[in-house]
């Protein structure tokens, strides 16, 4: 089960499209982090111009640290960015920064996607956990009942990240949208920071392919079992 051919031709190519999209937005990140954008604009300043631009004023920027552990927290109503973006006056730090803002204009809104992934978001935490565990015990039982309970569960997580996709697109969108209109970064800047937002994009693709990729493993090898 946890090592034969379906992992081998399914999910094996599905993480090692994972790992590239990973070097991917990494090396587009460094890339772009040493273009400083004419105006000196910081991904904090981004982000609260997008912010503004969108008509949301209740909603916080901080400072987080580590390397792009950016995100919007929509219950605190807090924009968090990495030590990377938060001061940084490159066109890589204002893209990812504005791409968090977008989020917070989403929520406020109400985007519907994005309701949807937040109404789901409990659903699927369960049901990661306790995928796995489900599938070891309908096996040591000889129960497919359990084992196809615990694939459903990790299906679950699979639709989470289907969801995920128009999310994130929207936001990249929106922020870049943003980023022209309020004159944010210059026509010649612009084409950096879409290469940077598309290819952290390219991580949400990856996620969804590993995702499917093992689903469907799981399916094809206990598919066509039934209980004695």
């Amino acid at each position: 089960m946890f090592f034969d051919y379906y992992y081998l031709v399914l999910v094996m190519p599905a993480i090692l499209f994972a790992l590239w999209a990973q070097a991917q937005v990494s090396g587009t990140f460094a890339k772009f982090s040493k273009v400083r954008t004419m105006r000196g604009l910081t991904g904090a300043q981004a982000a609260e111009a997008v912010l503004r631009a969108g008509g949301v004023y209740d909603v916080r920027i901080e400072r987080i640290s580590g390397n792009l552990t950016d995100h919007f927290d929509p219950r605190a109503k807090v924009i968090r960015l990495s030590d990377s973006v938060y001061d940084s006056p490159s066109v890589a730090a204002v893209g990812v920064a504005a791409h968090e803002a977008g989020h917070a204009v989403q929520h406020a809104q109400d985007y519907f996607p994005i309701k949807v992934r937040s109404a789901i978001i409990p659903v699927t935490q369960i049901g990661s956990f306790l995928a796995l565990p489900l599938i070891i015990i309908g096996l040591l039982l000889s129960s497919l009942n359990l084992v196809y309970l615990g694939i459903a569960f990790f299906g679950l997580s699979t639709v989470f990240q289907a969801v995920t996709l128009p999310v994130e697109f929207d936001a990249s969108r929106r922020a870049i949208a943003a980023l022209g209109s309020e004159g944010l970064l210059s026509p010649e800047e612009l084409p950096g920071a879409k290469k940077t937002l598309r290819a952290a994009a390219l991580t949400y693709v990856a996620a969804l392919a590993v995702s499917l990729a093992q689903l469907l493993r799981l399916l094809l090898v206990f598919g066509g079992r039934r209980d004695d």
